[in-house]
């Protein structure tokens, strides 16, 4: 009951900010839908190509900092966070140029790979007025995973609220008042992002202490070598676990978004891609869940490795496994009762909601295995693992998945359907190779890997015996003895981490 109760703490600030980020994939869907047919099938394949090209690269390259941040919290060793933070910012921004110039010739690329002129034509639009939206994003993930990984989610969650808020009148006043049709939802979704960095930027503002600066560089000391004590200070270590981190990230994300560019490939290219965009938003929602039981054991798991703790680790990821196997259930009751009424929020095209109402009882059974799976990768993040997911997910989903979805779809003549069950069987495969890697894992052996990626932790007896006193609720947090000058020194003298305001350093 302890774990669930500190999952808890993590995960439910963690759905919210994913609904609230759903919220505002679905008002500019919604948008694009009411537009008319044809902008909703220019604007599903724009977000198709901006998803695999540009944000899913940038969000996985942004995970790389997580297993550091989450382990480095947990043994206080708090100069190597805000040097990966900083480090990952200055990663995302390059890694931002080649994604721009990609975007810039979407129209191009899209009418080489056979597309539909007009449905290509509207797509190299939105890619065109998106392009601020990278700078946005190589900002936003790195912080997103700092604060994530801090557990200070109340922040993150109010800043992106009140953000979102304005989006659903900005997007209508540039959409529709001002005509500007689909480049308008796509300036409206960058202007959203800009307002949630400047919100997070004027919090880490206010939140600093007095005398602080707005930025220091990292003390000179041993722990900012490439060394034992802080790797993440060097960019060889943040690399080697960024480069398979996003390859995870990016294998699983390309896969939905290949299966939107496929659908333009089906008969009636308009009411597939429309069925294609619904299904993207759809799997978005239901993502929720298991993405926030990801996030909330691997901020978990991480912590206690971190803070030598392996039996606490193993114990995170027996409870978010056990929960994302009940949550799954849930995901397949909702996609099958609701499957004639979620559609007609996106649309009012007859063809597009019948082709929604048969696919969405499938999307519900791939959600049987995909809450496993995902939480399951939020157990090897925690645990630095990153190339262990990265593999199941490149033979799972282009293996096994790639070639069921092509054959049903185009050899058997299935069509979208067709892609369904593929994403079905890749799902089924992932988890099933996700679930034994947990099961088998030496938490012992990953707790030394721990120490040898961050630094143990070390603190005074007096000081543990608190903590655990604390953790335990054998008395208040405000009724704990303070710890005497002797003991302060004996721990500031034992650990050089374990008194640094990373605070400090970010803003």
């Amino acid at each position: 009951m302890e774990e669930l109760r500190k999952i808890k703490g993590v995960g439910l600030p963690i759905i919210a900010i994913n609904f609230v980020g759903f919220l505002k994939g679905m008002i500019s869907v919604v948008c694009m839908g009411r537009l008319g047919r044809l902008e909703l099938a220019g604007g599903a394949l724009a977000v198709g190509f901006t998803n695999i090209t540009g944000y899913s690269v940038l969000s996985g390259l942004a995970m790389g900092m997580e297993p550091v941040c989450s382990q480095a919290f947990g043994s206080r060793n708090l100069p190597l966070v805000v040097c990966s933070l900083q480090r990952t910012i200055v990663m995302l921004l390059l890694a931002s140029i080649p994604i721009a110039l990609l975007w810039v010739n979407l129209q191009a690329v899209m009418l080489w790979l056979g597309q539909d002129p007009e449905t290509t034509r509207v797509a190299g639009l939105y890619c065109l007025f998106a392009l601020p939206d990278l700078l946005a994003n190589s900002f936003l993930h790195p912080i997103r995973v700092y604060m994530r990984s801090k557990a200070t989610l109340q922040p993150l969650l109010w800043c992106t609220s009140l953000a979102v808020l304005l989006h659903l009148p900005l997007t209508a006043v540039l959409g529709f008042t001002l005509r500007l049709g689909v480049p308008g939802v796509a300036v409206a979704a960058c202007c959203t992002n800009f307002v949630t960095l400047f919100f997070l930027l004027v919090y880490m503002l206010y939140v600093r202490k007095p005398k602080e600066p707005l930025y220091s560089t990292l003390p000179p000391s041993p722990s900012c070598s490439s060394s034992a004590a802080g790797p993440g200070m060097s960019w060889g270590p943040l690399v080697r676990l960024a480069l398979p981190s996003c390859l995870g990230v990016c294998l699983e994300w390309w896969w939905y978004e290949l299966m939107t560019l496929a659908a333009g490939y089906l008969p009636h290219p308009r009411v597939t891609l429309g069925t294609s965009a619904i299904v993207i938003q759809t799997t978005s929602l239901l993502y929720m869940l298991p993405a926030t039981l990801s996030s909330s054991v691997s901020v978990r798991v991480g912590n206690e490795l971190g803070a030598g703790q392996p039996g606490k680790a193993r114990l995170a990821a027996v409870v978010a496994m056990g929960l994302a196997a009940a949550t799954s259930f849930v995901s397949l009751l909702w996609t099958t009762l609701g499957r004639h009424l979620w559609g007609r929020a996106f649309s009012s095209d007859g063809e597009v909601l019948q082709l929604t109402s048969a696919v969405l009882p499938i999307i519900g059974l791939c959600e049987l295995a995909n809450c496993p799976q995902t939480t399951g990768c939020g157990v090897l993040r925690g645990s630095a693992r990153p190339t262990i997911g990265a593999t199941i997910n490149l033979y799972s989903f282009y293996l096994v998945g790639a070639p069921v979805a092509l054959f049903l779809a185009f050899f058997l003549d299935l069509g979208f359907l067709g892609l369904c069950y593929g994403l079905l069987a890749a799902q089924m495969a992932c988890a099933l190779s996700i679930v034994t890697a947990v099961c088998r894992t030496d938490w012992d052996r990953e707790s030394s890997k721990a120490k040898a990626l961050v630094g143990a932790r070390q603190r005074s007896s007096v000081a543990l015996a608190v903590e655990e006193a604390q953790e335990h609720e054998e008395f208040p947090k405000q009724l704990a003895p303070p710890a005497d000058k002797g003991t302060a020194d004996q721990d500031r003298n034992r650990s050089p981490h374990a008194h640094v305001n990373a605070d400090a350093y970010l803003t």
